[in-house]
């Protein structure tokens, strides 16, 4: 794993390019998927039914994309920290895509880099490229410009 720490959110500014992580790699297991699809009342079988998915296009079951677009709010804290701000919000995103399935039984980790820094009332706002890859995969599983507000 590999944290950058930015001591304080002004410090943003001009690192446009700099690239954090990749953080640790994490399994993907049938329980969290499966957690995931009661949550989300999601139950499509290519995700729950084991036996199904096996016969199906990937050979198992596979995460919801959803599942693995919010495991980035575990993967980023592991590769980048903010100091010294009161507040920070995930603003949103302007753009996500779901590249490949991650299949049940697989590890994923995430890395980023700054697209954009900018000053806001009250702090400063970042777009952070962040993409979560599956292990010994060439394509990634999920590409998200998630944007954070570090309030001071």
């Amino acid at each position: 794993m590999s944290l950058t720490i930015i001591e304080k959110p002004e410090d943003l500014m001009g690192k446009e390019g700099l690239k954090v992580g990749p953080s640790e790699w994490m399994e993907m297991t049938q329980e969290r998927v499966n957690t995931f699809a009661d949550a989300t009342g999601d139950h499509q079988w290519i995700h729950i039914d084991e036996e199904k998915a096996k016969k199906g296009p990937y050979g198992a079951t596979i995460a919801h994309g959803y599942l693995t677009l919010s495991l980035a709010a575990k993967l980023m804290p592991e590769v980048l920290e903010i100091k010294g701000t009161s507040m920070a919000i995930n603003y949103g995103t302007d753009k996500v895509r779901f590249l490949n399935p991650v299949k049940v039984g697989s590890r994923i980790r995430g890395h980023g880099e700054f697209l954009e820094n900018k000053e806001v009332p009250g702090g400063y706002q970042s777009t952070l490229r962040f993409t979560i890859e599956i292990e010994g995969e060439d394509k990634p599983a999920c590409v998200i410009d998630s944007i954070s507000r570090y309030y001071i």
